[in-house]
């Protein structure tokens, strides 16, 4: 009777899960099935292999369904009755008219490394199952997207500092439900669940009606998570042996970086340095990155994509953030991200602005000796940013490198990449990866 449930228990990938670092873990509990079997049975590896490490229920009550704070409640109790302990975050701020769900996901992701950080916690878990792997495949299949076909990654890294781990991704979210259901837990289900005029909901009842494309495409799934991982592995290769800084802003590939045998790491490589440099949060098309790719052999090619320029020189290529589109000056809080480029630090002045240097600055800059494309330079430098109290430049602004595709999340499959260019522009190192870098299974 309980083989069924046992299942849950034997699937969890919590064994390749590191608590040693750890004080206390965070568990995203919504009070749905899948997070409350995430909770308990995170409760019972941790009581077995790692009775030092606290836990902590956090639940988000986004203040968009009524039902909500109730079910928050619900959880509170429960995790009472079971001695957890249990904190509600609560979305106060406005709610915007369009992008409601993306806009909620980022609030939870906030509210929970908000919670994290006064918990002192240093990780984050959530119930993703199979199932919700699946399904994202599905949406993202049908779209042709094609990084995206990796699926859900088995963690995430929010704001470059916690990593959100999701142990349950071999797990059926049935088999949750049996094992709840042997311990006598009861669940609350989110009625937008079975509301049909959400794309997941549409997916989810497609599987129903075809049970063996789950098989089908939990192998494309693998096949395409390996693959990302792998020209990820490649791609960093590649920038660690012909990419360097030349100056803040300005950086330099060397001319083997093109080489014909390298050129699908190449291709990759160049689309991740032109959203890093240009800060944008989206790798720029393929099929235009290798456009440009190609036309670099001509001589003194330029071009500009993802708002970076690269022009061609007889030493290599060189990539700045191009002029345009340079956010106007204004106060910056601490942690907020600047241009796509920079996270804005501690030591930033209260009611200070940041504003980009500028052209005529950067013409009264002169280039280091050590620097041989003076021009370049001070293109590069122009886009920089600046710190201005009443109009008054007062040289750089307190800020930090960030690489723009993964300032806020940072998939583990694409963790050797993230790592290659954010050394490569000097941002601050990442916590270590606290699950194995290969795909779940």
């Amino acid at each position: 009777m309980l083989e069924v449930p046992g299942r849950a228990a034997r699937a969890a990938s919590f064994s390749k899960i590191d608590f040693s670092g750890c004080d206390t873990v965070i568990a995203a509990v919504s009070g749905g099935g899948d997070s409350l079997a995430l909770l308990f049975l995170l409760k019972e590896h941790l009581a077995r292999h790692a009775p030092g490490v606290g836990l902590l229920a956090v639940t988000v009550d986004h203040g968009i369904r009524p039902e909500a704070a109730a079910e928050a409640q619900a959880v509170a109790a429960l995790c009472r009755d079971v001695g957890v302990r249990h904190r509600t975050m609560r979305w106060e701020e406005a709610k915007p008219a369009t992008g409601l769900q993306q806009a909620a996901r980022e609030a939870r992701y906030a509210l929970l490394a908000e919670a994290a950080e006064e918990a002192g916690a240093g990780l984050i878990l959530s119930g993703h199952t199979l199932d919700d792997r699946l399904e994202t495949f599905a949406m993202r299949r049908r779209r042709g997207d094609g990084r995206g076909l990796a699926g859900i990654a088995p963690a995430t890294l929010y704001d470059g500092r916690l990593w959100i781990a999701r142990p349950l991704l071999d797990v059926r979210r049935e088999d949750l439900r049996c094992y709840l259901r042997a311990r006598d837990i009861a669940w609350h289900e989110d009625p937008s669940n079975k509301d049909l005029k959400y794309e997941r909901v549409r997916v989810r009842s497609g599987f129903a009606e075809n049970p063996g494309a789950d098989e089908r495409y939990l192998g494309e799934m693998r096949q395409a998570a390996a693959e990302r991982i792998r020209i990820g592995a490649d791609a960093a290769a590649l920038i660690r042996r012909h990419a360097r800084k030349v100056s803040p802003g300005l950086y330099r590939l060397d001319p083997e970086f093109t080489a014909r045998e390298k050129r699908e790491a190449a291709a990759y490589a160049l689309r991740i340095l032109l959203a890093v440099v240009g800060g944008r949060p989206q790798l720029p098309d393929a099929p235009r990155t290798a456009a440009l790719l190609d036309g670099l052999s001509a001589p003194n090619a330029r071009a500009t994509l993802s708002r970076s320029v690269i022009e061609a020189r007889q030493d290599g290529f060189y990539l700045r953030r191009e002029s345009r589109g340079l956010p106007v000056c204004g106060v910056a809080k601490v942690g907020e991200i600047w241009d796509g480029r920079y996270r804005i630090g501690t030591g930033m002045p209260e009611g200070f602005e940041i504003a980009s240097f500028g052209k005529e600055a950067a013409e009264a800059r002169a280039a280091p000796d050590e620097c041989h494309r003076p021009a370049l330079y001070r293109a590069a430098f122009s886009a920089e940013p600046a710190l201005l109290r009443g109009g008054e430049c007062l040289g750089h602004a307190p800020a930090t490198p960030v690489a723009g595709p993964w300032a806020r999340l940072l998939p583990s499959f694409d963790l050797a990449a993230a790592v290659a260019v954010t050394e490569l522009i000097g941002g601050a190192p990442f916590p270590p990866l606290p699950v194995a870098l290969e795909p779940a299974r």
